[in-house]
């Protein structure tokens, strides 16, 4: 497995099982890896992200790994500034 994370990979996004899902925390597809996890930690409620799973190409990561991603300094997009 490759040490470096490309954020460019498509990925889908997969909401939590078994909580009321709404459109906003619907299964989703991304072109870019990067923008699935700006979106994951930027728009969704921390209890939709509690149990949710990126998909990119063959690996999966949690919302701790998804977290850690965004917090990167590798992390290709600006991000949201805290209110």
């Amino acid at each position: 497995m490759s040490s470096a994370f490309d954020y460019r990979a498509p990925a889908e996004l997969f909401p939590s099982r078994g909580r009321k899902t709404n459109r906003q925390m619907a299964y989703r597809r991304f072109p870019t890896a990067a923008e699935a996890i700006r979106f994951a930690i930027e728009e969704l409620p921390d209890s939709a992200l509690l149990g949710a799973y990126l998909q990119v190409e063959d690996a999966r990561f949690d919302c701790v790994a998804i977290r850690r991603l965004y917090g990167s300094e590798k992390f290709p997009l600006k991000r949201k500034v805290a209110a």
